[in-house]
């Protein structure tokens, strides 16, 4: 069943030839994420750094799913509205987390109807929590490559993947990361998205790694700010990324002081980001945590409006 997406649609490229374009001028793609809101102040909160990001004119956003997918349909919405009603480009969401495969279709479906033609394709976390064993579901897919075939069977999407500096929780290695790497590209995947991480390092390594295997996706490194030493703490936790002990120090130290406390992530997210792309990364992705102010600074840290409009050749001065 294909739903006739098309290639192109307003003039606006897919999103892995958006990225392309972006590397062959020399300039980053950014893009940026964010989360569905609990309740109506954080909904307020989510649009209103929609809209202070919408004027950095990022490559794309995307909003992901909750735990286990649950808030799926808040998510399918919330990305319909960003296509229709921003001049953004949104990637949709999309895991094989307790969906049979004609509900994947469906909700494909729903992101076709709203004009949205880049979808990330994800496994998502076991459905009984990080830690324990994944279940599909009985009608479902076991695997990232499995969804990238269904999405491409539907019409004419740009499908992106996750990736795993620090390594997947299940797998046995750096070279299986790079090897499944390799799978969800021969399966049609266009683009990878990392998962966040903190060492430059690890990302260098899975990029090289993966290109040794004949990989050539443009593999885009996720950047977290670090605004709460809690929060962080958490989302460091469930998803398997080391915190460098320097860095926890530092934040350990002013953990009383929330303005101390961002200003030594954004301090840190911009090194990151600085070396990331003096090494040769395609872009960034800010994990934004639904607030414009960090990332902003971020963004401006790293002179990337300077560097988007300079072109090859022409760093910032």
């Amino acid at each position: 069943m294909a739903l006739g997406v098309p290639s192109v649609r307003d003039g606006v490229p897919p999103v892995h030839e958006a990225i392309a374009a972006a590397v062959a001028a020399g300039t980053p793609a950014v893009s940026f994420e964010f989360f569905p809101p609990r309740d109506d102040a954080a909904a307020d909160r989510l649009w209103t750094a929609v809209r202070r990001l919408e004027s950095l004119q990022p490559t794309f956003v995307s909003v992901t799913y909750g735990a286990g997918g649950s808030t799926r349909d808040r998510t399918v919405r919330i990305t319909r509205r960003i296509a229709e009603e921003t001049t953004l480009t949104p990637v949709a969401h999309l895991t094989c987390v307790a969906s049979p495969r004609a509900e994947l279709r469906r909700v494909v479906g729903a992101y076709a109807d709203a004009g949205v033609r880049s979808v990330l394709a994800l496994r998502g976390d076991p459905p009984g929590g990080p830690g324990a064993p994944w279940t599909a579901h009985p009608d479902g897919l076991d695997h990232a490559e499995d969804l990238v075939r269904l999405v491409r069977g539907l019409g004419d999407f740009s499908v992106g993947v996750a990736a795993f500096p620090d390594g997947h929780p299940e797998s046995s290695g750096p070279d299986q990361d790079a090897q499944v790497l390799l799978a969800k590209q021969r399966a049609g995947a266009t683009f990878a998205v990392t998962q966040f991480f903190f060492d430059p390092a690890a990302y260098l390594r899975l990029r090289d790694r993966a290109a040794a295997r004949g990989c050539d996706l443009p593999i885009v490194p996720g950047v977290m700010p670090v605004t709460d030493v809690r929060q962080v703490r958490r989302f460091a936790e469930l998803s398997g990324t080391p915190l460098p002990a320097p860095l926890v120090d530092r934040l350990e130290r002013v953990a009383d002081d929330p303005v101390a406390v961002r200003a030594v992530g954004v301090e840190a997210a911009t090194a990151l980001g600085e070396r990331l792309l003096a090494e040769g990364a395609p872009g960034l992705h800010f994990y934004t945590l639904n607030s414009s102010t960090a990332t902003t600074e971020i963004y401006e840290a790293l002179g990337l409006s300077r560097r988007r409009r300079a072109g090859p050749g022409k760093m910032p001065g």
